[in-house]
């Protein structure tokens, strides 16, 4: 993509129009890519196989906190320059509240670092999962909504079709 191509770039018109969007896997409404979630799902695969494969542990304190465009400046998805100029022009609103809930996400997964560093035992190993089913995917089932368009509630965290959708993600 010309690196020039978002300069001006207006929601909605040109390099943003909406099928543009859709073709780069880029929500048209919310100018937000799911990929950014990978991030944060591989991460909670981990930490979910801690209880069988303690030796996870090691890349589970290797993960790093990435904004939406750090991510995408050091991703290889095909159209993360169009990922990143759609970002900076998306709604203020929409790009708030996605990075409200990445916060807590970062939070609640180096509090689980914090835990491994104290200690990988088999209990901080099964607490650790526990946090990524209970309390971190909710918060991906919520950015995942963000990022969608749609409204969160609380009865979208217990449908099982959020692990479904959590599950397409990685293909």
């Amino acid at each position: 993509m010309d690196p020039n191509a978002g300069v001006g770039a207006v929601f909605g018109e040109g390099v943003l129009a909406p099928d543009a969007l859709r073709a780069a896997n880029i929500n048209p409404v919310t100018g937000l890519a799911t990929d950014y979630l990978n991030h944060f799902n591989e991460v909670v695969m981990l930490m979910e196989m801690l209880p069988d494969m303690r030796d996870c542990a090691e890349d589970v304190l290797e993960w790093k906190p990435a904004s939406y465009i750090e991510h995408f400046e050091m991703s290889a998805f095909k159209d993360r320059d169009l990922a990143v100029i759609a970002y900076e022009a998306a709604p203020r609103a929409v790009r708030v509240h996605l990075e409200t809930l990445i916060l807590q996400i970062d939070d609640e997964v180096q509090r689980a670092q914090d835990f491994l560093r104290a200690a990988a035992s088999p209990e901080i190993c099964q607490e650790v999962a526990r946090m990524a089913t209970e309390e971190i995917k909710p918060l991906i089932a919520a950015a995942s909504g963000a990022i969608n368009g749609q409204a969160e509630n609380d009865a979208d965290y217990e449908d099982e079709s959020v692990q479904a959708d959590i599950d397409a993600l990685f293909g």
